[in-house]
């Protein structure tokens, strides 16, 4: 599911990024590559706020839509 469709305050692990090069390089510039595990901090329908590691990141809802994840157990 994207990110976007995620809940808040679950842990996800991104399985994939969607988009163009370009989208593709920043996030993996930001540390947001498959197999990362992340947790959703906000989702309010503004830009959403993911805690990467001791790191939060912000990113707008259409970079988001990009990144594909799954719902830790």
């Amino acid at each position: 599911m994207p990110l976007t469709m995620a809940s808040v305050g679950r842990k996800l692990k991104i399985v994939d990024i969607r988009g163009g090069r370009k989208a593709i390089d920043r996030l993996l510039a930001m540390g947001i590559s498959p197999g990362i595990e992340i947790k959703l901090l906000k989702n309010d329908g503004g830009p959403l706020l993911v805690k990467l590691g001791e790191s939060r990141i912000a990113l707008g809802f259409g970079l988001a839509d990009k990144i594909i994840v799954e719902e830790e157990e």
